[in-house]
This record gives C-alpha cells, structure tokens and sequence, in this order.
C-alpha cells in the first residue's frame, strides 16, 4: 500500500477544507510547486492533484500551474481532478506530463464519455467514488444522486481504468478516522485498484490499512492531506507505517 499526498489547489494555492466545504478553507501554502517537490524528495510516488477551482467551474482553471508541476516532476506520477468534463480537458492534461486523470461527475452522468477517454488512454483514467450516507455525490460534492457506489462500480467492471478512489464526504478533512469498513466493502466489490481517502488523522490507521486483506485483495492505497499538513505525522512516518 502506497500512502499518497494531496496537493488541493485553490487560487493558485495549497489548500484544504472540510467535507468539500468551499467555505471551510484552511491555506497550508501559497506554492504548490515547493510542495509537491517536498512530498517527492521525503519518499512520495503517486501525488494527488486537485483543482478546486476547476470543480466549481466545472472546467479546468488551475491547469497552467498543474501542468508546470508536471514538467519538474517529469519522473514522477502525479494523478490530477477537478472540472475534467469533456474530452478535449481529459486529453489536454494526458498529453502534458499528467499521469492519470480523476473522473467522478461524468462516471455518473456521462459513462459514454468516460468510455471515449479510457478507449483514448488506457489504464490513465481513475474513477472516483464519492460518497456521503451511501451515496454518490457529484458536482463538487454538491449534487445529491440516488445511486450507490457498488451500482457505479458494476458499470465499469470492463473498462480499462487505472484504480478507484473511494472517499467517505462526512470524514474528509475531518480528522475523524477512516471508514475502513466502507474501503473493504469497496475492495471486495471490484478488482481495480482501490484507493482510500477521507479522514486520515493516525499512523495506527494507516497501518491497520496496511495490514488488512481481503484474498490478497486490499486497499492499495491512502491519500492523506490535513494529517500531513497539521503534522499528525510525517509523510516518512506514515510510508514506513503503510510497509507490510
């Protein structure tokens, strides 16, 4: 398992809210660069990148910055979300250095072009599945569905996608803890990749994560931000805590 740092970003700086709460933001830094250079130089493989803005726009805003991470981190993965709804804004951060793209409004709304994107690139595309009281929200986490992850996740049992992101909406940014019996019943309901985020607040849970397996089949990986930021623990601490 992989614990993966998030790098939200908001007026051309590091942020973070609670429970995807615009109204809630605390600024950790105003260079996202030097952040995502630190989090690779203390040990990181994966970052996760999200454009806020771009989630409320519905439409990229914050790319020109994303992008110029990218080109220093040339040999690192960086996934990236936020306001990816057509075609055009999925190729344009696929063919600029981004590793993966993140699609949560349109695996709801919109799987025909989801299905357009990962046929375009395949094994680049991660879907999220956020989740509040059971179901999916979408839109920024703003927009209430009435479907379930599990009904989401059996659309998409024959793409080519790289992982899945579950978060719990009510834990994250938060410091309450992980669902972790929500990420099991995730895992154990697809053979993707999965990985967990929201509520992260203790390396003791990290390593629980670790730990816990269903057929060989766990979470693979863990995305923490505030406990990182408020300095919980420390990124090194939280990699040597996710080694089985």
């Amino acid at each position: 398992m992989i614990v993966i740092p998030a790098i939200n970003i908001k007026n051309s700086k590091c942020v973070k809210l609670k429970m995807g709460k615009m109204k809630s933001i605390t600024v950790f830094s105003n260079d996202p660069q030097k952040v995502a250079e630190d989090w690779f130089s203390k040990g990181a493989s994966l970052i996760h990148i999200i454009d806020l803005d771009g989630v409320i726009k519905g439409k990229p805003v914050n790319n020109k910055l994303i992008i110029s991470i990218a080109e220093n981190q040339q040999d690192n993965l960086i996934q990236v979300g936020g306001g990816i709804r057509t075609f055009n804004s999925a190729a344009y951060y696929l063919n600029e250095g981004i590793s993966r793209i993140i699609l949560g409004t349109n695996a709801v709304k919109n799987p025909g072009l989801v299905a357009k994107i990962c046929s375009a690139f395949p094994n680049r595309v991660v879907l999220a599945l956020d989740v509040f009281e059971g179901y999916i929200k979408t839109g920024g986490w703003v927009d209430d569905t009435r479907v379930r992850p599990k009904d989401l996740l059996r659309r998409y049992d024959d793409f080519p996608l790289a992982a899945i992101v579950y978060t719990d909406i009510s834990r994250d940014g938060m410091m309450s803890g992980i669902n972790i019996e929500a990420s099991l019943d995730i895992v154990n309901n697809t053979n993707f990749p999965v990985i967990v985020s929201g509520g992260v607040s203790k390396l003791k849970q990290i390593k629980e994560l670790s730990e816990v397996s269903i057929e060989n089949h766990g979470v693979s990986g863990v995305i923490c931000g505030r406990s990182l930021y408020e300095k919980a623990f420390s990124l090194e601490e939280a990699i040597k805590a996710s080694q089985r």
